[in-house]
């Protein structure tokens, strides 16, 4: 009897971990529009990894409420709760552009050099997550270290005052124009952001002495 109650408990231990069990499937990729291969993926807790195929797609075993981590060179990292009643997940990776990261990118991989060059020349507007922020302003300071929103005002720490006597905040230059406000910018509509200081700056004389925050969006300002 003792025997069968032991058997019994281990059965029923064995049924409930595998009723926790989860097969989640997923898709990678980049600039939502190429597959990302040959990337590893895997969850926290079951702690069981896989590597995603030549059409980005993976299917990795979870337990409820895990997590699946996704670190690729070149990319950031990414870390995607498993919860709700879906079992796919669609992952837009974000590429951060420097030479050695294309370089670590075809190396590993993850895309081919033809779709790399192709999706960083052509497709930037497509290489963020800028919808995650409330305002232009928190997406500014998220982004980009070293740099402060005041009443908005921005300031950029490197910035050469010098240019611009009794003054520290840098010029604002929205689709090629100086604005004094950009509180209209929806983070969504944002196509990409540069931060210019120094010598960079100068480009804009005197007024970008204090730096320059240059913004590109989807649409032009009606």
């Amino acid at each position: 009897m003792k025997q069968f109650i032991i058997v019994t408990a281990i059965c029923l231990m064995a049924f409930t971990a595998n009723a926790q069990t989860r097969v989640v499937n997923g898709q990678l990729t980049a600039f939502n529009a190429f597959p990302v291969m040959n990337v590893e993926v895997s969850s926290k807790k079951a702690k069981a990894t896989t590597m995603s195929d030549s059409l980005g797609n993976f299917s990795l075993v979870c337990l409820d409420k895990d997590v699946v981590m996704i670190k690729p060179k070149g990319f950031r990292a990414v870390s995607k709760k498993v919860e709700g009643v879906s079992d796919t997940l669609k992952i837009n990776l974000i590429f951060v552009d420097t030479q050695q990261n294309r370089k670590s990118a075809i190396d590993y991989g993850y895309m081919t050099e033809v779709d790399l060059n192709y999706a960083v020349s052509n497709l930037v507007a497509e290489n963020n997550d800028y919808c995650k922020y409330t305002n232009i302003y928190q997406l500014i300071e998220a982004e980009f270290g070293g740099v402060t929103v005041q009443n908005g005002n921005i300031t950029i720490r490197g910035g050469n005052t010098s240019f611009t006597p009794g003054a520290s905040y840098a010029l604002v230059v929205v689709d090629g124009v100086p604005v004094e406000n950009i509180e209209w910018i929806r983070p969504c509509i944002v196509k990409s952001v540069n931060i210019l200081k120094g010598p960079d700056g100068a480009i804009y004389g005197s007024r970008g002495g204090n730096g320059v925050v240059v913004i590109s969006t989807k649409q032009f300002m009606q």
